[in-house]
């Protein structure tokens, strides 16, 4: 087998890894949506009235808001939530850097 074939073989493995986390994103994407729809629609069912709070991230400044009367908790809950995500991916990080050094 020359160079040349192994080369194309490599390329056709990392294509088919990438398809698949491509996959996945969508994947999660549309489970997010779906996520909010319900969440929407169960809440306006009810005669509930609904509360939300965002968080978005833009590098490592957080921006936060919310409106109704369980803002604080969702807020609150989404600050955990956020801060356990930044740590979890420079743990991760750390540990790849270790692999590949």
């Amino acid at each position: 087998m020359s160079t040349d074939d192994t080369d194309k073989e490599e390329m056709s493995e990392d294509s088919g890894s990438h398809n698949w986390l491509f996959l996945l994103l969508v994947a999660g994407v549309l489970l997010v949506f779906v996520g909010v729809l319900v969440v929407a629609v169960a809440s306006s069912a009810s005669g509930g009235s609904p509360s939300t709070g965002v968080i978005i991230f833009i590098g490592p400044i957080p921006i936060v808001f919310g409106s109704g009367p369980a803002t604080g908790l969702l807020i609150l809950i989404g600050v955990i939530i956020a801060a356990v995500s930044v740590v979890l991916f420079a743990i991760l990080r750390r540990r790849m850097l270790e692999i590949h050094t």
